[in-house]
């Protein structure tokens, strides 16, 4: 490439450093992966509640053990009831190609949770091979993906 050329992942230069630290600190503060939620939720004490914003049949085929059922439709009839306002909630959907846990987290947001998003949804949690229950809470692991998750560690090191 010469000088006169422009790398095509560079036409937009990168933002300043300042500028890029506060753009990922915020990603960080409403975003976290799946395999930090389920370190979490392992320890026995998230400091978080995890919400499925599915709807019932996506439920019923599987859902990570542990989260609350809360479809988005349901957020502001059913989100006092289940939810304690003191407690961060996490919100996750079907995965990278949907948006639904965005629109739940926005809901709960504006219903003053604190909220984050679980980025990757249960399509990356399964793919990582982590367990999800059944409608009857019978657990079961899809094998890891090689592509998205090592083979044999709880996280990726990073």
């Amino acid at each position: 490439m010469t000088k006169t050329q422009i790398s095509a992942a560079l036409r937009v230069p990168p933002a300043a450093p300042a500028d890029a630290a506060a753009f990922f600190a915020a990603r960080l503060a409403f975003q976290a992966d799946v395999s930090d939620v389920h370190a979490s939720l392992e320890s026995g004490d998230p400091g978080f509640v995890l919400v499925d914003s599915r709807g019932d049949a996506a439920w019923t085929q599987g859902h990570v053990p542990g989260a609350v059922h809360l479809p988005t439709a349901d957020i502001p009839a059913r989100a006092a009831t289940l939810l304690d306002p003191t407690v961060p909630v996490i919100t996750y959907c079907w995965g990278p190609g949907c948006d639904g846990a965005t629109r739940a987290a926005l809901a709960l947001a504006r219903l003053g949770y604190q909220v984050k998003e679980m980025i990757g949804g249960i399509e990356y949690w399964t793919r990582e091979g982590l367990p999800v229950a059944d409608a009857n809470g019978d657990l079961r692991r899809a094998p890891v993906d090689p592509l998205t998750a090592p083979i044999g560690s709880p996280h990726c090191a990073c």
